[in-house]
């Protein structure tokens, strides 16, 4: 979110973003159907290659059933050598990635483990490449499975199938996961889960574990995501607040991987950390924190603590998954809450919008969803604007109001939601909220 400053000084150029059972395995519908010829074409094989590259076929359903239940059991009864059994036939670099995955999955409290096809997407190549849904679920944090895709080549012999790679040669990545990367460190505190290759792994943890206070102190607890989905049934997307009883985090050893985790492939040198919702089979999603280590190291201490504390707001309000509140009042609410009670001035944390103002350049509108992109040339200023805007609501009518304002701005357009709860007109509050940049920060 931030980066060094002087000793002291919090605010930072480094922003972050918002975005955001049983084991078994089941083969998807009646048979398998083939995506081959549906991509661009490849060139044709030279004729000392064509039968090593001639269509293999549509795998045997039984027969891959037969595979991934077998690795859906060794995942649960936590088996090494059945698990590894189960890529044999595979090159030794895709036998050891699959060796330093399954140590990792040892580490992690997952509760359940399911491997199921959606479809054959090629078989071609001398192998049939078989997307996977994947489902798992980490214990007392996920509400509903997460889902994500993944893909496994498979060949046949003696008289059956087996894996012998991935989709990565053939264009067809995996989602990312944490424990795609090196060997996990994985920190369990009383509110959080902490999981990554990183070295700073038990340093997040501990303070993020110490920042929860700060959230549930304005915004409460939640009880595991049941009543987030009930009331946003009722009011409409990210009405509902409260943190859940516990907060995964991940602490990725590059930032590479950070951005792939968060699922947009989003650049993030100048992000230290973002909240973000992984798919899950309910569709409700999944919370995740990921901290982008290279910016988050470029943090000052006090600038780590308010970078975690915004995150956790953002999860206990839901901001990853929100469509429609206003994203000024979304990263505003979690600048606010993250610097709620510390003794920082407006000037020290908002230097670089101090610098306009005092120049005599205000901004004049509140900023757009656009303004608060990784691109954008004033990014620092837009995440100063908003979290001004939302200290003043704060001073002026209430932090109750603040909150208020939040849950009726997920349901109505904003302009509505600030008469509804402060009794002013949109044009009447951006003219109050830029007097008080002159006023804070000249």
């Amino acid at each position: 979110m931030g980066q060094g400053r002087e000793p002291g000084v919090p605010r930072r150029k480094v922003l972050m973003a918002v975005a955001a059972g049983a084991v078994a395995c089941t083969l998807a519908g009646a048979g398998l159907t083939t995506a081959a010829g549906s991509g661009e074409p490849s060139p044709s094989p030279s004729p000392t290659r064509a039968a090593a590259m001639a269509d293999v076929g549509i795998p045997e359903p039984n027969a891959v059933s037969t595979v991934l239940a077998n690795r859906a059991r060794a995942v649960r009864d936590r088996d090494r050598t059945a698990f590894l059994s189960t890529v044999a036939f595979a090159p030794a670099a895709y036998r050891q990635a699959q060796t330093a995955m399954f140590d990792n999955l040892l580490k992690l409290p997952l509760e359940g483990w399911q491997e199921r096809v959606e479809r054959v997407e090629s078989t071609d190549g001398g192998a049939a490449l078989v997307r996977i849904q994947l489902r798992y679920r980490l214990r007392d944090q996920d509400p509903a499975p997460v889902t994500r895709a993944r893909h496994l080549a498979f060949v046949p012999r003696s008289g059956t199938w087996v894996i012998t790679g991935d989709g990565a040669a053939r264009g067809r990545p995996d989602d990312a996961e944490i424990w795609d990367g090196g060997p996990l460190t994985v920190v369990r505190g009383r509110s959080t889960l902490v999981i990554g290759d990183a070295p700073g792994v038990a340093d997040i943890a501990r303070r993020l574990e110490a920042a929860v206070p700060a959230v549930t102190a304005v915004l409460g607890r939640s009880d595991g995501g049941k009543r987030r989905v009930k009331d946003a049934e009722k009011t409409g997307a990210g009405t509902a607040m409260g943190l859940p009883p516990r907060v995964v985090a991940f602490v990725p050893a590059d930032g590479s991987r950070a951005a792939a985790l968060t699922g947009g492939g989003r650049d993030l040198r100048d992000i230290a950390a973002l909240a973000t919702s992984m798919p899950t089979a309910d569709g409700t999603g999944a919370d995740r924190i990921v901290i982008a280590p290279d910016a988050f190291e470029r943090l000052n201490t006090l600038g780590r603590d308010v970078v975690l504390t915004h995150e956790l707001a953002h999860v206990a309000t839901g901001g990853a998954r929100d469509g429609r509140t206003p994203l000024w009042l979304i990263e505003g609410f979690a600048d606010y809450v993250g610097y709620r009670g510390r003794k920082v001035s407006a000037k020290s944390a908002a230097r670089e919008l101090h610098r306009d103002v005092a120049a005599g350049r205000v901004p004049a509108a509140l900023p757009d969803r656009a303004a608060f992109d990784g691109g954008s040339g004033g990014l620092a200023q837009s995440y100063q604007s908003a979290w001004l805007a939302c200290r003043m609501i704060a001073e002026r009518y209430g932090e109750t109001a603040l909150i208020r304002l939040y849950r009726e701005a997920g349901r109505m357009p904003e302009s509505a939601a600030l008469h509804e709860v402060l009794g002013v007109r949109a044009d009447r509050f951006t003219a109050a909220w830029r007097d008080y940049l002159r006023k804070e920060l000249k």
